[in-house]
């Protein structure tokens, strides 16, 4: 499969894609652009799509394209964003993908110097994360139920978050490889195919292991059983043997791949189980991962390692959440106490 068709071909790790009429044909090029040459996500690939899709479904009445038009037309267009009350932070992400494609436009050799030069970037709102404390995401841990033939998956995959900080993208798409109990860390392949090490602690290699050992077993058998070609003489000796194994780390009920969706459902359901009313998502886990460890006295920076944040400004606005640990700092270190 050539790598147009894989980056416009579904993903199980991906969210649903949008129906394909909403993906104009011109822009596979640049999407096949930034997969190959900038190793972007498919997820992030996706955003890029919906938002030129938007954008082109604006531009098409009026007779223009995202090559030929202006500065103007691209202004008049995020202008209405506004107006259609998108917030700030979503035409400062229309902005940042127009801005994207025209660079892609330089590459490919047109100018769109002057046309870049004219379109500002809106500073987005910064929303401080929501965070669970320590209790709460003890309790979030401990919600599964002893004896369920998902136990040991579920708790290793909650342990497994709050432990590495991982994006739900990360952790599904994680290979049993990739998790090295012997030594306490796992590989994890982030944004933009960056690779980091991230240590784990014993709790989670300790459910990681119970699963490995308890229930990963089982969840192959059971794909094993229903991937099972069919029984007649023929087609048995003439189809390829069913795959009986799976490189990625955990599995669904069903023993195929775990995706992001379900990874949000289970935590979701857990969250209810223990009454923690909040939204809470894969993505809190990783939000209290590094608002725990900046609030246990741990360097900015390697809690920017860890998280595989590229930019450290992205990684300071866990400084906001503990203002307690703040003033703490302030106060030990100030001469003028």
């Amino acid at each position: 499969m050539g790598k147009r068709q894989q980056i416009l071909s579904p993903s199980r790790s991906a969210a649903k894609p949008c129906p394909a009429e909403k993906f104009p044909a011109e822009l596979a090029p640049f999407l096949v652009y930034l997969s190959s040459e900038r190793g972007l996500s498919r997820n992030t690939l996706d955003a890029y799509r919906r938002d030129l899709a938007d954008l082109i479904r604006e531009l098409s009445p009026r007779g223009l394209s995202l090559t030929s038009a202006s500065a103007s037309d691209f202004r008049q267009y995020l202008q209405s964003q506004t107006r259609k009350k998108q917030s700030t932070k979503t035409v400062a992400r229309r902005l940042a993908s127009i801005r994207v494609f025209l660079r892609y436009l330089e590459v490919m050799g047109q100018d769109k110097q002057a046309i870049l030069q004219q379109l500002e970037r809106p500073k987005p709102e910064r929303d401080l994360p929501k965070i669970l404390n320590i209790e709460q995401v003890a309790r979030l841990i401990n919600a599964p139920e002893p004896g369920s033939k998902l136990y040991f998956r579920d708790v290793a995959i909650l342990e497994l978050l709050y432990a590495a900080g991982l994006r739900a993208t990360e952790l599904c798409t994680m290979g049993v490889r990739d998790a090295n109990l012997h030594v306490g860390a796992v590989r994890v392949l982030g944004k933009g195919m960056k690779e980091r090490i991230v240590p784990i602690g014993r709790a989670a290699t300790n459910a990681i292991g119970q699963y490995l050992l308890e229930s990963r077993p089982l969840l192959l058998t059971t794909f094993s059983r229903r991937a099972r070609p069919p029984t007649s003489g023929v087609e048995r000796r003439t189809s390829p043997p069913a795959k009986r194994d799976s490189e990625l780390l955990f599995l669904s009920r069903s023993g195929k791949p775990f995706d992001r969706i379900s990874l949000w459902m289970l935590v979701e359901k857990y969250a209810r189980k223990v009454d923690i009313l909040s939204e809470v998502s894969p993505h809190v886990l990783r939000h209290c991962f590094a608002s725990h460890l900046l609030g246990g006295g741990a360097d900015l920076r390697v809690v920017q390692e860890l998280l595989g944040h590229s930019d450290i400004a992205t990684t300071q606005i866990y400084t906001h959440v503990d203002t307690k640990r703040l003033r703490e700092v302030h106060k030990r270190y100030h001469p003028r106490k």
